[in-house]
């Protein structure tokens, strides 16, 4: 293939891997500023309204360990450009107006992202393996863009919507609708992609690649797992409850969808950061603690000081972007290839989404029972403060090993 040719090939597959990216956060972090007005509109009750943001979760952990066996089959290409049709499938019926139709495409719209983050590591693994790191902070920079314009636009464009009347859909469900172009843009920028429509290269031999049970097994997997899982749970409920909270502390409600928008922006500013540092830095154990850290530090700040929530919310989605830039990179880091990496992927996605899921239900419950915000704090800050002591042994540089008796079929 000509030099030239190559490059724009490349340069192709990035901007549709960005694209993707963009589109598997924002159809669920545009939710919460909008969370009041479908309680009010629906009559939600607080543990309804939570179930909205954990259902995804629960999606993602039941389809995390599938979506390898199907790739195998269908080739990542192919199952990406699926996965982003029923993301567009899933948020049109979403915005129909009622409680079935939010459930419904809710759940549509978690299978469609557990694929995407699933199988864009496994993707880097096999495409871009010298620039696993660096191109696992661009996609996650993408995400927090994507995530920003979502959360900071969903209040706006309800009250658009309501003074022009263009719809007879209320006012959140357009807002929510509004993530359907982006999909739309990814799924056009996808489209060369399935020429390739190839399956990923078998580099250690069939028999290795039929089966990773052994990872089960394997301590290194479970310390990544529960770094992810922590780090999700933690972000998942800010997801869901940052604008709740703030507005118990005096916030109105168009300084908690700034807030809000806030925390996604700085989502997208450790990515700025990583990007250069990742491919310098070969030990990765420092940032996977200081990250981590840094959320703990503003949970706590936000318990103390709430007056200064902006300032804590930009340095929460700092440090929880930055853990899970570290979660994903670490999956294709330590791994041998491609085959290895997307069952690590679903592993780690399946039992760290899994706890994850519990995030948003578990603190609106709390909440409902004490009428307050401050043992759900409490609880963030203990799980965070374990997730800092969890990530030097997630974030070892030793690659997970791979023999004939770790491949004995495991017996969990």
């Amino acid at each position: 293939m000509p030099k030239q040719r190559l490059y724009s090939s490349s340069l192709l597959l990035i901007v549709g891997i960005l694209l993707i990216a963009i589109n598997l956060r924002g159809p669920l972090t545009g939710i919460g500023p909008v969370l009041i007005f479908i309680r009010q509109d629906l009559q939600l009750s607080p543990t309804q309204a939570g179930m909205i943001t954990t259902l995804p979760l629960l999606v993602f952990a039941f389809f995390s360990p599938i979506i390898s066996t199907v790739t195998k089959r269908m080739g990542l290409e192919a199952l990406l450009m699926l996965a982003l049709v029923l993301l567009a499938v899933g948020i049109s019926i979403r915005s129909f107006g009622s409680t079935a139709a939010l459930f419904a495409g809710t759940l549509l719209i978690g299978v469609a992202i557990a694929t995407g983050n699933v199988l864009l590591p496994a993707l880097l693994k096999r495409d871009l393996p010298q620039h696993i790191a660096t191109m696992t902070a661009m996609y996650v920079l993408a995400m927090g863009v994507g995530s920003t314009l979502s959360a900071s636009l969903a209040v706006p464009i309800n009250e658009w919507s309501h003074t022009l009347q263009l719809t007879a859909l209320p006012g959140w469900a357009f807002a929510l609708l509004s993530n359907l172009f982006l999909c739309v843009l990814a799924i056009l920028l996808w489209l060369p992609q399935l020429k390739k429509r190839r399956a990923a290269p078998t580099q250690m031999g069939e028999a290795e690649t039929a089966s990773h049970r052994y990872l089960w097994r394997t301590p290194a997997a479970w310390y990544m797992t529960l770094y992810l899982g922590l780090n999700s749970f933690i972000m998942y409920v800010m997801v869901s409850w940052l604008p709740a909270i703030v507005m118990d502390k005096g916030f109105n409600q168009h300084d908690a969808g700034l807030i809000q928008g806030l925390s996604q922006l700085g989502t997208a500013l450790p990515a700025l950061i990583l990007i250069p540092a990742m491919a310098r830095i070969n030990d990765k154990r420092l940032l996977a603690t200081s990250l981590p850290a840094l959320a703990t530090f503003s949970i706590i700040g936000l318990f103390f000081a709430p007056q200064y929530a902006k300032v804590w919310a930009l340095l929460f989605g700092f440090g929880a972007a930055g853990g899970f830039i570290i979660a994903l990179s670490l999956i294709g880091l330590r791994t041998h290839n491609v085959h290895q990496a997307a069952a690590l992927s679903g592993i780690c996605q399946c039992i760290g989404y899994l706890f994850a899921a519990s995030g948003p239900t578990v603190i609106g419950l709390i909440h409902q029972v004490t009428s307050a915000w401050t043992i759900p704090l409490i609880v963030c800050i203990v799980f965070c403060a374990v997730l800092t002591a969890v990530a030097p042994f997630a974030a070892n540089k030793e690659k997970i090993m791979l023999s004939p008796k770790a491949l004995l079929p495991a017996r969990c």
